[in-house]
């Protein structure tokens, strides 16, 4: 019996007990190849009949069929035979190969199968994916699927990772009764060496949004007008240590409240310069989310707790008060809706941003909101200079955000694909929430707002330290 080598994400398929396996990542991840070493050993060990199906397939050129029967010597494998269509294992079973787009009925076949894999699955159509997932029905059968993600409102993308988009961004895997869901890209899988010198080719020379498709399997769906490139998010990881500043000044923390359901709450820590921690909690009610903000905010010593006040957190001014309470931490809500703050200073654009000098902070924003993603988006814009270039820009105007964050990955999703919305009047706005949601199917980015909220600055006070009152001592008398 061969030797089963494969990455140590994918030995997770080999105990799953869920019947429906999605892979997926970019290129050099080892999805396909992997997944052929596990069905040929599937297949060789158990006699059971595999379905290798794509949803175009016009030949057999285009299906895994060479993939697999390169497998078969390279594993050195016995007991199989292979004719230019189909392999056969000698205790029973094979392999067959279909494309589902030409009939309607070719993906009710996989019933006929113990064992499915469905390669290149993004571009499955929601007919295919009905008629599919209904086909697992035997005891132990399993369909997989492997990818590289296209849109995230493409039929197998909404199907089968955006309902599992946090989990896949924190911890790169999903798992329930149902489903086992895999990231791997090219640092998960030990045999990449040989595509290192393209990938790093590609990181330079490639705008990174491109980039990350190719090699992080990130949606190729990026937003128009996004405010945050992904490159400048990049740059600012650890920028503090790439050029040598501490975290100093103020600690901020910042919430973005929301009611029970799939939204989840979103909190960010901010010391001076750089973003020390940001996270989500879902599952909470409006109240307890604000427990949990509050509670961190003491818990780390914050100068100063903010939290949006449009819509739900409008209600959260006695609770926050009540739990800072004695405290040293000043409160202030943070009301996106309203004028920009200092409306008759000059705002001072960043290079390529000619048309705006001279213009005050009311002549260039059309709220709070923009006024302080927009100030985000400079400070990352200088970080980028800053790190990739060398210019030498005072750390105050800068950003620079932790790796130990565990949300990495939600961050700078989140980051980089917030829209700026036209404005007749000439003023810098930010999409809505609700538009991002209807126009681009993006959900509310709470880290994100998090963060741009974590940049307000707290009022110069110094809070006197309460004295004890003495009661001058009574001497009784005669």
């Amino acid at each position: 019996m061969p030797t089963l080598e494969i990455p140590e994400k994918l030995e997770r398929i080999l105990t799953t007990k869920a019947r429906i396996i999605v892979v997926i990542g970019g290129r050099s991840g080892g999805k396909s190849e992997g997944i052929g070493r596990i069905l040929m050993l599937w297949g060789q060990t158990q006699g059971a009949d595999i379905l290798c199906g794509r949803q175009y397939q016009n030949s057999i050129d285009d299906s895994v069929h060479k993939l697999l029967t390169g497998l078969v010597d390279k594993l050195g494998m016995s007991g199989v035979s292979n004719t230019d269509a189909k392999i056969d294992f000698a205790g029973g079973g094979g392999v067959r190969y279909k494309g589902f787009n030409r009939s309607s009925s070719a993906a009710r076949s996989a019933q006929d199968f113990k064992y499915s894999w469905i390669e290149e699955a993004q571009d499955l159509s929601e007919q295919s994916i009905e008629h599919l997932l209904p086909t697992i029905r035997a005891a132990d059968s399993k369909l997989l699927f492997s990818a590289n993600p296209q849109a995230s409102n493409d039929p197998f993308s909404q199907r089968f990772i955006e309902p599992f988009r946090h989990a896949l961004d924190k911890h790169g895997i999903y798992e329930d009764s149902l489903h086992l869901v895999i990231v791997i890209n090219w640092r998960d899988n030990p045999w990449h060496g040989e595509l290192e010198g393209q990938r790093l080719w590609d990181y330079e020379h490639l705008p990174r949004a491109k980039y990350d498709h190719i090699w992080e399997g990130a949606y190729n769906d990026n937003v128009e007008d996004a405010i945050i490139l992904p490159e400048w998010f990049d740059a600012a990881i650890d920028a503090h240590e790439k050029l040598g500043f501490k975290p100093l000044g103020a600690k901020v923390v910042s919430h973005d409240p929301s009611d029970t359901g799939p939204d989840p709450k979103g909190l960010c820590l901010r010391h001076g310069s750089v973003i020390l921690d940001v996270r989500e909690n879902a599952g909470l009610d409006v109240n307890d989310g604000c427990d949990w903000a509050t509670d961190y905010a003491i818990e780390h010593g914050a100068d100063l707790f903010t939290w949006d006040c449009d819509g739900l957190g409008v209600t959260l001014r006695r609770q926050v008060s009540e739990a800072f309470s004695g405290k040293r931490i000043d409160y202030e809500m943070f009301k996106g809706s309203e004028a920009p703050e200092r409306p008759n200073e000059i705002y001072e654009p960043v290079e390529g941003e000619a048309r705006l000098k001279g213009r005050t902070n009311k002549q260039t924003f059309k709220n709070k909101r923009a006024q302080f993603c927009w100030d985000l988006r400079d400070r990352y814009y200088k970080t980028y200079r800053a790190v990739k270039h060398g210019e030498y820009i005072d750390p105050d105007q800068l950003i620079s955000i932790s790796s130990g964050i565990e949300c990495m990955t939600q961050l700078r999703s989140e980051t980089c694909r917030v829209p700026r919305k036209a404005n007749g009047a000439g003023l810098i706005q930010i999409m809505s929430k609700d538009e991002m949601k209807s126009r681009h199917g993006i959900a509310s980015p709470n880290l994100f707002d998090s963060t741009f909220m974590s940049l307000k600055i707290p009022e110069v006070s110094v809070k006197p330290e309460r004295k004890p009152i003495t009661v001058p001592e009574l001497r009784r008398v005669g």
